[in-house]
């Protein structure tokens, strides 16, 4: 067996032909997906994040987990939780088995069942935590694919990864390309996130198995026209490209109030608005100028209709993880 250099082994443990940190940090930031028109395909980084501490205990014993923020509720085992489903995904996907004696304590303010991407933050912060803590050989790109393939929504998890503005795409070898989209400085997501939940089983179940040939070809257009809307700050292109025809018409009925928010945002001067993922937030697009006006406004229609809401806005895409 090769001993570790002198630094690594200062830093840390050797586990299985790998250095072993002590500890790791990781945070990673939740993802709004689908837009409109860009229906499992754009995805974009928001400023809300999921922590992880991943810690190695001294002796061997079951994984211990600490859950706080949007988390604290959740009631499951901890070999069932995403963050550690993640985490052991990782180290068989390099030839590892998760270390035993671990601990991992996670925060998080992603709501849970919003559409901003909580499950898949969840999924790559665990990957992330592997890879950092046992030194695991895997690039973004194998991470971002074996978390896309536990999670199931790669336009969530690619933002997840790299940050900013992605387009994933599957091939006919089901491998998934991911690449940056430009998102023009004018423009913030404005985002208004509603007191009940839409579970993504439930929003998944409501979509037709088919679609006309027609509406497949105006759908195409209409992606089109929001990734250019998206690096131009195109007005039209923008309204057209967040009028979505695929998965919104059948998701609607299953926000309370939709029509009325998407109306008032775009009354107070946004280009378009629409779900954030599978829902139940919203997210619309407007200009600088305009987007404290239509964060009010999606807010008061809500309040209006006794709906308890929060809301924020996200002047840019966020950025990559961290680790520390």
């Amino acid at each position: 067996m090769t001993r570790p250099a002198q630094g690594a082994a200062a830093r840390g443990l050797f586990f299985m032909g790998q250095v072993m940190t002590a500890s790791v940090s990781v945070r990673v930031q939740g993802s709004t997906a689908n837009l409109g028109s860009g229906f499992d395909c754009v995805g974009i980084a928001v400023d809300r994040a999921i922590r992880v501490v991943a810690r190695r205990g001294d002796s061997p014993g079951p994984i211990q987990m600490v859950r706080r923020g949007a988390l604290e509720g959740l009631d499951i085992p901890p070999d069932q939780d995403l963050v550690y489903v993640g985490f052991s995904r990782a180290c068989k996907a390099a030839g590892s088995e998760a270390p035993q004696g671990l601990t991992l304590e996670v925060a998080s303010d992603i709501p849970v069942a919003r559409g901003l991407g909580s499950s898949a933050a969840a999924v790559v912060a665990g990957a992330v935590a592997a890879r950092a803590l046992l030194s695991l050989a895997l690039d973004d790109a194998a991470l971002a694919s074996l978390c896309a393939e536990v999670e199931g929504h790669a336009d969530n998890v690619a933002p997840s990864v790299w940050g900013g503005a992605m387009l994933v795409l599957k091939g006919d070898d089901r491998q998934i390309l991911f690449t940056p989209l430009e998102v023009h400085p004018s423009l913030v997501l404005t985002f208004a996130i509603p007191d009940f939940q839409v579970s993504t089983e439930r929003a998944r179940a409501v979509l037709p198995a088919n679609v006309p040939h027609r509406t497949a070809v105006v759908a195409a257009g209409k992606s089109a026209a929001l990734v250019q809307g998206l690096a131009r700050g195109d007005a039209a292109l923008l309204a057209a490209g967040l009028d979505d025809v695929l998965h919104v018409p059948y998701r609607r009925a299953l926000i309370r109030g939709y029509d009325d928010v998407v109306a008032a945002a775009k009354g107070a001067g946004a280009y378009g608005a629409t779900l954030s993922g599978s829902g139940s937030t919203l997210v619309a697009v407007a200009p600088v100028d305009a987007a404290a006006a239509v964060e009010r406004a999606m807010a008061h229609v809500w309040r209006a209709l006794g709906v308890t809401v929060d809301t924020f806005r996200l002047p840019r895409p966020a950025g990559r993880y961290e680790v520390s």
